[in-house]
């Protein structure tokens, strides 16, 4: 499509609004564009190279108070940003999981999705994951963003407002049509699970 509507939130109606234009790279026949609106000071995700395929995704812990909680499970601590600190900030310790807040809210094209996926320095380095592995963004899906992340490090991890920590990825997808058959075709393969063995 080469116009969507931008997306009204009332609640956030003096916060920024942008379109999100610089996804191209899909058919000829649908410019990948997509309608977004962000909050976090007006920060749009980016690519850090000229080919990269995910685009950044940073937390944004700007609506967090003690009325407005993070959602987490195991042992987590937030501190808030104050006179002696100037950024909020969230610990999880080996084990636990939170739901980041990424303050982005999407109307994405139908016939598309946003797979969102770990960064690898911070699964390497720190344990950081996402907890279902790849997430899926659909093109009906109207909340914001929501990265679930776990530690499964042996120490603890510190994520700082702004902090980059998960790619989106554009993805194209066909749906699938089922068809129902008294038996498949036979193959020459034994099953899986290892069946192929490891060398």
């Amino acid at each position: 499509p080469e116009k969507l509507a931008m997306l009204h939130v009332d609640k956030y109606k003096n916060e920024r609004r942008f379109t999100f234009k610089d996804i191209k790279r899909a058919s000829a026949q649908c410019a990948n564009y997509f309608t977004s609106l962000g909050i976090k000071k007006g920060q749009l995700p980016k690519y850090e190279t000229p080919a990269s395929a995910g685009l950044d995704i940073r937390a944004d812990f700007s609506r967090l108070s003690p009325e407005n909680l993070l959602k987490a499970f195991g042992d987590v601590e937030v501190i808030y940003a104050g006179e002696s600190h100037p950024t909020t900030m969230v610990r999880l310790d080996p084990g636990a999981r939170a739901l980041i807040p990424t303050g982005i809210f999407t109307a994405i094209p139908e016939g598309y999705e946003v797979q969102l996926r770990p960064r690898s320095g911070l699964a390497i380095k720190k344990g950081l994951n996402l907890i279902n592995c790849v997430g899926t963004i659909d093109a009906d899906y109207r909340a914001e963003w929501g990265i679930p992340v776990v530690n499964q490090g042996l120490e603890a991890v510190w994520i700082e407002d702004g902090e980059r920590i998960c790619q989106a990825v554009l993805n194209k997808f066909e749906q699938i049509e089922w068809n129902e058959v008294e038996s498949l075709n036979e193959t020459n393969r034994a099953g899986g699970f290892g069946s192929t063995g490891t060398k």
